[in-house]
């Protein structure tokens, strides 16, 4: 099961559109995909539960994937952050 750590940078943090993006990107994928911030898990694939994390700018949040595109998913959840959900810094 992949799990990878992520700083979010971008200033509003994973709030309403980078949430969806986050969200978006992690249907694509069929694996079961789990976001944990200080101790707490929401489903990657819920809008209300990356919102519920309230992850500002400079969390630091773990994403696990189990299934079989699991490494795919974790893939391109490091880049959409990495990026800055295509935001500027």
């Amino acid at each position: 099961m992949p799990e990878i750590r992520l700083v979010i940078r971008n200033p509003v943090g994973l709030h309403a559109r980078p949430a969806a993006l986050f969200v978006q990107t992690s249907q694509r994928f069929q694996s079961e995909i789990r976001v944990i911030r200080n101790g707490v898990e929401a489903n990657a694939k819920s809008i209300l539960g990356v919102l519920g994390l309230q992850a500002g700018k400079g969390s630091q949040v773990a994403v696990r994937a189990e299934g079989e595109d699991g490494e795919d998913a974790v893939a391109a959840l490091r880049a959409l952050v990495e990026t800055n959900f295509g935001e500027p810094e």
